[in-house]
């Protein structure tokens, strides 16, 4: 029997955690207060759900809803492994809002299985921004990942484009103070339309995720800190970075070189 790893994860936003988890256990029929919303990393597993007994396999995102009754058994030797991302209901619902003009109640994940890469990658990424040693401006990230992953997980009507929502304000805010700690929330109040609209169109108009839009500008700001001589500790604070191993990590991944 292999030894069974848990390891648990606090996100800086309220009413989300995280569980990395590789284990040949077998679970008995339970529930949870939160949504989780996750994928299989290896092996594969068989649950009951809502919708009867499925079956996960490598690759595939998993979700369960508030208070449906589910379990876990591993198919096959080996165990399996698993990441999840538990969120309270009420930021699942205000999200579903967000994204629906026509939301009836209450939102719902509709398949407690599904086999898509693109899928995929999205819920791998929120489980990366929530677990982040790095907590500074974890709320943009996370926010934008859950609206573009909804549509793919509950049935949530995405309204059509009527005329794209005008960005100025929200591209003004970040590039006036890029340092300064933002959220969908903020832009979304600068621009008079709701969190998912400004995902859509900032996306629309510049070809970045408004997070990834400010990240670029957080570089382009440390590169004229550091031709200016200061030292780069300061620069990672002063630029809006948590830290200088940040700033560094983030200058590797955009330019292939650390400051």
């Amino acid at each position: 029997m292999m030894k069974s790893r848990f390891l648990a994860y606090s996100c800086a936003v309220k009413g989300v955690d995280a569980v990395a988890a590789d284990s040949d256990r077998s679970f008995p029929k339970h529930t949870h207060d939160q949504f989780g919303l996750g994928y299989i990393v290896r092996g594969a597993q068989q649950s009951a759900s809502g919708v009867g007994s499925v079956e996960a396999q490598a690759g595939n995102v998993i979700s369960v809803n508030p208070g449906e009754v589910h379990d876990g058994s591993p198919i096959g030797g080996g165990g399996r492994a698993w990441r999840m991302v538990y969120l309270d209901p009420h930021l699942v619902w205000a999200a579903g809002l967000d994204v629906s003009e026509h939301l009836q109640g209450q939102i719902e994940f509709q398949r407690p299985v599904i086999g898509d890469p693109r899928l995929l990658g999205k819920t791998a990424a929120l489980f990366d921004a929530v677990t982040s040693p790095h907590t500074f401006d974890v709320a943009m990230p996370m926010e934008e990942l859950l609206l573009s992953i909804l549509p793919h997980m509950a049935e949530v009507t995405v309204p059509k484009v009527k005329g794209r929502l005008n960005i100025t304000r929200a591209l003004q805010r970040i590039n006036d103070d890029p340092a300064s700690s933002l959220s969908l929330e903020d832009l979304a109040h600068l621009t008079g339309g709701s969190r998912f609209q400004v995902l859509r169109a900032f996306t629309m108009t510049t070809g970045l995720s408004p997070h990834a839009y400010l990240m670029q500008k957080r570089l382009q700001l440390s590169r004229r800190l550091m031709r200016a001589g200061r030292p780069l500790a300061e620069v990672a604070l002063e630029a809006g970075f948590a830290d200088q191993s940040h700033m560094s990590r983030l200058f590797l991944r955009t330019f292939g070189f650390t400051p």
